[in-house]
């Protein structure tokens, strides 16, 4: 029987016992329902699966013993940042889920000039710890003990100046370089997907002057919430990730 495999931001070391705190210990107390000496499995982003067991419980108190660690080996050998165009509600978390599945490294929310959605600074708040949530249960679910980081948005010309020896790629449809026949010489690269309606002229043609280098995915256009899934795949199908 597969084990539950929880998130806990605690610092967790082998042959020490810890109380559980927060969600997780709500997740395993009113959700799994587990018992006193269940086993499970926690992580907390170090890259690092710890085995576990359940020692006590009560009301509201989770007591876990920690029996040891390891590396659970599943990262992709190419650190792939996303820089995805921030869409709306669950398309969002769809993009996040997927792609953290699927072995992203980090990803970058970006506001482009046809990105509907508008974050103040209290929204946006929310909202990246809304989006950081989708990403540890996906992690939870995926095996993955490295927590994608989820950054916090910037405008395109904000990330075009963000200095980076990486190559940095943008999905285009109209492209005549395919994903699919791409070197990647680098261990590292970013993937640029633009929002509903997609880029404008504008910022596509100084997204090139930048250095940003269009790629199509093949003859069909896809959802902004495909698209970022879809380069993900075929990145890792080259470089070994699969």
């Amino acid at each position: 029987m597969r084990q539950s495999r929880i998130y806990t931001s605690q610092a967790l070391l082998p042959a020490n016992s810890i109380e559980l705190e927060g969600p997780a210990s709500h997740y395993l107390l009113r959700v799994l329902r587990l018992s006193e000496g269940d086993p499970l499995i926690l992580f907390n982003g170090d890259g690092r699966d710890y085995s576990a067991e359940i020692s006590g419980l009560s009301n509201k108190r989770v007591l876990v013993r920690l029996l040891d660690s390891k590396n659970p080996a599943n990262e992709a050998p190419l650190k792939i940042n996303l820089v995805q165009a921030i869409c709306r509600g669950e398309r969002m978390d769809y993009v996040l889920q997927k792609a953290t599945e699927l072995g992203v490294f980090s990803i970058q929310p970006l506001k482009s000039q046809r990105v509907e959605v508008r974050l103040d600074e209290t929204r946006q708040a929310k909202r990246m710890a809304h989006w950081q949530g989708v990403v540890i249960s996906a992690c939870e679910q995926s095996g993955r003990a490295l927590v994608p980081e989820v950054k916090t948005p910037l405008s395109l010309p904000e990330w075009m100046n963000c200095n980076t020896e990486s190559p940095r790629l943008m999905l285009d449809p109209m492209a005549e370089n395919r994903l699919s026949d791409l070197s990647v010489a680098r261990d590292s690269i970013s993937v640029l997907v633009g929002p509903e309606g997609g880029f404008t002229d504008e910022e596509m043609a100084k997204a090139r002057v930048n250095g940003v280098m269009p790629v199509s995915l093949g003859p069909r256009v896809l959802r902004t919430e495909t698209a970022g899934p879809a380069a993900i795949a075929v990145l890792q199908a080259r470089t070994g990730g699969f």
